[in-house]
């Protein structure tokens, strides 16, 4: 097989229809290895949620909606390699941790790539599309949070253009552990 670089793909937003295919991804990312840091709920838990949570988050996040945005990377062949949701923050609320934000930012939550697809600059291309959606709505900065263990992802961050901001919050599933905030600036 030949090996695909980011070009071989067509980046865009979901669209709600596509909740199954959702699903699907999601599924199959909370099998990953890594899952346990980088994803905050367990395959259990999600395969568990009624096909109406999945439609109102393909809703939610889906094209025309100006809160949220998922994008994904898919094949020609119609298959997802990948995706990555991108939620604004508005300046005067608190963060899910209970941060004040302090500027309208983008936060880049469910960040994955199949293993068979990674090592391509497809992450690149993926980050680019939703800081590029993130800006186009006033994000001052896009950010994400990292599980202090998770290299990997650290390291394709840190391709993408994110740094760490010295930010750190406690790990929700464990607070011994910690998440890293990483930032990217205007």
């Amino acid at each position: 097989m030949t090996r695909l670089t980011s070009e071989d793909y067509v980046v865009r937003a979901i669209r709600p229809a596509e909740w199954e295919k959702v699903r699907g991804l999601r599924l199959d990312a909370l099998r990953d290895p890594a899952a346990p840091l980088a994803f905050l709920e367990s395959y259990e838990e999600a395969a568990a949620k009624a096909d109406l949570f999945w439609q109102d988050r393909a809703a939610g996040s889906g094209e025309g909606s100006a809160t949220a945005q998922q994008f994904i990377a898919e094949l020609p062949d119609g298959s997802w390699a990948g995706s990555l949701t991108v939620v604004i923050e508005e300046a005067g609320t608190e963060d899910w941790a209970g941060l004040p934000v302090e500027r309208r930012q983008g936060h880049v939550v469910g960040v994955y790539v199949r293993p068979e697809h990674r090592g391509n600059g497809l992450i690149k291309a993926m980050f680019d599309a939703g800081v590029s959606w993130a800006r186009g709505r006033g994000a001052e900065r896009v950010r994400l949070l990292v599980h202090e263990d998770n290299e990997r992802a650290q390291g394709a961050y840190r391709k993408t253009g994110f740094v760490p901001s010295g930010v750190r919050v406690p790990f929700v599933k464990d607070a011994a552990q910690n998440e890293l905030e990483f930032v990217l600036d205007r």
